[in-house]
């Protein structure tokens, strides 16, 4: 039998709390390289001749241990606002799972939700499409191959996330020909060590600590 407990009775910690608020406090806090604001970023990733207006702009996009280093975890936060066809080809995470949400924008009612979103999970004669009408989360297990990803109607917003857990965006393409190739995305970001140049994915950064020497 669970016990009810009554927490407004618990006693509160009132010893001087050691506030972290300005950029100075931060470089010498213990845990600073624990949190990160989010920056404003654009989708680049539209197809020749699409237009970038299906999301909302800016975007919010957590690079994982580009941002946090020794993170495994990556997510997106877009909201969606007209049709608009991702993922087209479908691909994999072979270690790592994905998982991808589905809410209704129009807040503060998560649930108010009038979308169309079709889904395909699985290859070949194995591949089920769903189609997702209503808030959604979906679990793609390392190795499962998904996609394409088609928001076919939008009536009102749709906030979507997809979260990996890894450092980094990363998959292997199964390309129509029978190739397959891996991709990785770090998104358009500034390279860590390099001021002149953006992210190339080249993974360097993902191999850091994120305690402080």
């Amino acid at each position: 039998m669970s016990k009810n407990y009554d927490i407004t009775s618990w006693p509160m910690d009132t010893s001087e709390k050691n506030y972290v608020v300005t950029a100075e406090e931060k470089e010498k806090s213990k845990y600073s390289n624990l949190v990160f604001e989010f920056p404003k970023e654009n989708n680049e990733c539209v197809s020749d001749g699409d237009p970038d207006d299906f999301v909302i702009h800016p975007q919010a996009y957590f690079r994982g241990a580009r941002q946090i280093p020794g993170s495994r975890f990556n997510c997106s936060f877009q909201i969606f606002v007209k049709p608009f066809c991702i993922d087209r080809v479908q691909h994999r995470h072979p270690n790592d799972d994905e998982y991808l949400i589905f809410l209704g924008a129009s807040f503060p009612d998560l649930f108010d939700f009038d979308a169309k979103i079709e889904l395909t999970l699985g290859k070949g004669e194995d591949a089920e499409t769903y189609i997702i009408d209503k808030p959604t989360i979906v679990r793609f297990p390392a190795g499962l191959s998904h996609c394409p990803l088609n928001f076919k109607e939008i009536n009102k917003p749709v906030l979507f996330l997809a979260a990996n857990m890894m450092p980094m965006f990363a998959g292997v393409y199964d390309l129509p020909d029978g190739q397959s190739v891996g991709l990785a995305f770090n998104g358009p970001l500034q390279c860590k060590y390099d001021d002149d140049k953006k992210c190339d994915s080249c993974g360097a950064c993902l191999h850091d600590k994120w305690e402080k020497e």
